[in-house]
C-alpha cells in the first residue's frame, strides 16, 4: 500500500519493486534495483523522510521509520533482515542487518558493517565502517562499546546518558507520569492519521 501523509508521497524508481502487502508511507524514497518485501513497513511521519539507496533489499516484515526529529537514510546495496527495525538511523553503504536486529534514533552504522542475528543498535551509537556487532550483542556510545547481552549494568551505564525519552521523545526521564506524557503527545502526533487517506 502506497499512502501520501502530510503532504507527501512515496517517490519510488521505476526500477524498484514493492511488494503489494507493503506499506510505504509518507516521505519515502526508493532506489533503482531495490526491493521490499511481504510484509515490510517503511513509515516516515510529518516531517520525517526515509531515503533508500540502489539495490538495497528489504525482507518481509522489516520495519523502517523516521521522525521529524530522526530522519532514516540507507546507502547503497544494503540487506535489512525480516523481522528487523530501523528507525531514525543513518545506514552507510553495503550494511547488512540481520533478522531480529534493531537499529535506533540517531545512530550511525558505517560502511560494510554488519549487525547480526537479533543485534541492537542503541540511539546516538556510531559503528566505524566494517564494525561488527555479533548476534545478540548490544552496541551502545559513541564511540560504540559492543557487549553482550548479559552485561546489563555495563550497557545501562553508557545508555543511560544518551537520554532516550528526551532525545527521542523530548521528555525528562524523571517526570512523573513519564509514560503518560509520552503516550499523549505520540497520540497527538499521530492523530493526523485519522484524516490521511491512501
Amino acid at each position: 500500500m502506497i499512502v501520501s501523509y502530510a503532504g507527501h508521497s512515496p517517490a519510488i524508481d521505476t526500477d524498484a519493486w514493492v511488494a503489494p502487502d507493503t506499506t510505504v508511507c509518507g516521505d519515502v524514497v526508493i532506489g533503482a534495483g531495490s526491493r521490499v518485501m511481504h510484509g515490510a513497513r517503511l513509515v516516515a511521519e510529518a516531517g520525517g523522510s526515509i531515503r533508500i539507496g540502489r539495490d538495497c533489499i528489504v525482507l518481509e516484515n522489516a520495519v523502517i521509520r523516521a521522525t521529524a526529529s530522526h530522519p532514516c537514510t540507507m546507502g547503497n546495496h544494503c540487506l535489512v533482515g525480516p523481522n528487523s527495525h530501523v528507525v531514525g538511523a543513518e545506514i552507510g553503504d553495503e550494511v547488512f542487518i540481520a533478522t531480529g536486529a534493531a537499529v535506533f534514533h540517531g545512530a550511525h552504522v558505517g560502511h560494510g558493517s554488519e549487525v547480526r542475528i537479533n543485534g541492537i543498535v542503541h540511539l546516538r551509537t556510531r559503528l566505524e565502517p566494517g564494525t561488527v556487532v555479533p548476534i545478540g550483542w548490544i552496541a551502545v556510545g559513541d564511540p560504540a562499546q559492543i557487549l553482550p547481552p548479559d552485561q546489563h549494568e555495563a550497557i545501562w551505564s553508557r545508555q543511560k546518558p544518551l537520554d532516550f525519552p528526551g532525545f527521542v521523545y523530548g521528555v525528562d526521564r524523571g517526570s512523573p507520569d513519564i509514560m503518560r506524557k509520552i503516550t499523549a503527545n505520540l497520540s497527538v502526533a499521530l492523530g493526523v492519521h485519522r484524516t490521511e487517506s491512501a
